[in-house]
């Protein structure tokens, strides 16, 4: 099976060779995947889109290899900033190991909140994802998307101020089911999942609430185009708990994703993560650097 795979790849190659693959460096090992298809880094560190993370396994690493990503993320929103900075690694194309750190600046809002301009909420991310079924790349001729199962454990810096807040915990554990289908032909990707959750805000503002403390299903999903062998457009959505007494309200964003170099790439999106805290809606850019391998 490895052998007809392999083989399969080396065809895929040199009838999309359009896309930015090279069938030499197929057949030495070195660095096999599509061009583009390790994706970006997702907010939270996973390989995938800005928002939600995909089956596809981060980096260029074959079955026979190890690849692996960093990236650094600048959410500039109306009245807050989110910076989130990582790395990850892909073990032959089966599991994807990885780590974030969330940076959440109040802003003005920290002082009308009574915790001091610019006060800054800070969380850490280990994530762990395992590919289950099914191959993006080699499975052209089967509907079988890629699945992915993944564990994103978010550990706050802030647990004081949380439970001043009336939040009753300043950690978490999300685990969401991700399917993920590439169409080479058509140059779109289709990604949809499910992840459980009680998180507020990603985790940023700790986990449940006087409404809820349950863990419950949250919907994630993406659509991208490659316009051409650099350039992907696309659009994401998620959504999220209302635990705090509020109606956070579903996060979107419309990215364009520029690569150029297959090692380097960069995400430019408009975005609208809901409202957080105080009234209205946050909306803003986003910016994500990735290097990878």
């Amino acid at each position: 099976m490895k052998i007809i795979k392999k083989r399969v790849c080396t065809a895929l190659t040199a009838s999309f060779i359009g896309l930015g693959v090279h069938s030499q460096s197929l057949a030495q090992g070195v660095s096999g995947k599509l061009f583009a298809t390790g994706g970006v880094s997702q907010v939270e560190g996973a390989g995938g889109g800005g928002l939600a993370p995909w089956a596809l396994i981060t980096g260029y690493g074959t079955e026979n290899q190890i690849g692996g990503s960093a990236f650094a993320t600048i959410v500039n929103l109306d009245d807050y900033r989110l910076t989130s900075t990582g790395a990850a690694i892909g073990l032959y194309d089966r599991v994807e190991l990885s780590f974030a750190q969330h940076r959440f600046d109040t802003r003005a809002v920290g002082a009308a909140l009574g915790l001091g301009a610019g006060y800054t909420f800070k969380q850490d991310i280990f994530g762990v994802k395992v590919k289950l079924v099914g191959d993006a790349i080699y499975d052209q001729d089967r509907w079988l998307p890629q699945i992915a199962i993944g564990v994103q454990h978010k550990k706050s810096a802030n647990g004081d101020v949380l439970t001043a807040l009336g939040i009753p915990h300043d950690s978490g554990t999300d685990v969401y089911l991700t399917a993920t289908k590439l169409f080479i032909d058509q140059r779109v990707l289709l990604n949809a999942g499910v992840r459980f959750t009680k998180a507020n805000q990603l985790g940023i503002l700790g986990f449940g609430g006087p409404l809820n403390d349950k863990v419950k299903p949250e919907f994630e999903g993406s659509v991208a185009f490659l316009v051409r062998r650099n350039l992907a457009v696309g659009i994401e959505a998620r959504t999220k708990r209302d635990n705090l007494g509020f109606k956070e309200g579903a996060a979107y964003d419309a990215f364009v994703a520029w690569f150029p170099t297959k090692n380097a790439s960069l995400t430019l999106a408009y975005v609208d993560l809901g409202r957080i805290v105080i009234p209205g809606k946050q909306r803003g850019l986003y910016a994500s650097l990735q290097l990878s391998f």
